[in-house]
């Protein structure tokens, strides 16, 4: 897989999943005091109320930092370096170097 495959690859099932996650739950996201993250309709998007360890609810402002919007914008700015010539991750530009470890992490194939 060239590296423009694996930016394009990372980009559409971001697209896809935040695609989902918004019809289920538009953004904005947020944490709430009872240890949920709501959505601006108060859907609940993930529950940490059932436990009083800080660990268990490490993930919630994480969660909701990133909702639909971001991934969305994630998908737009990978692809924007899919028309980049790129051989090799040594030799690219600093930026797109990182925007192929990002997609690398999303493809599951990060070295």
């Amino acid at each position: 897989m060239t590296p423009a495959d694996e930016l394009r690859t990372a980009a559409e099932k971001l697209r896809r999943d935040a695609t989902a996650a918004h019809r289920a739950s538009p953004s904005p996201w947020n944490v709430t005091d009872e240890k949920v993250v709501r959505c601006a309709d108060g859907m609940i998007v993930a529950d940490r109320s059932g436990t009083d360890h800080p660990a268990e609810r490490a993930d919630l402002p994480y969660i909701a930092t990133m909702h639909p919007g971001v991934g969305t914008a994630l998908a737009a700015w990978l692809e924007s370096w899919t028309g980049i010539e790129m051989y090799e991750a040594h030799s690219l530009p600093e930026d797109a170097r990182h925007a192929l470890a990002v997609a690398r992490q999303i493809n599951g194939s990060a070295p």
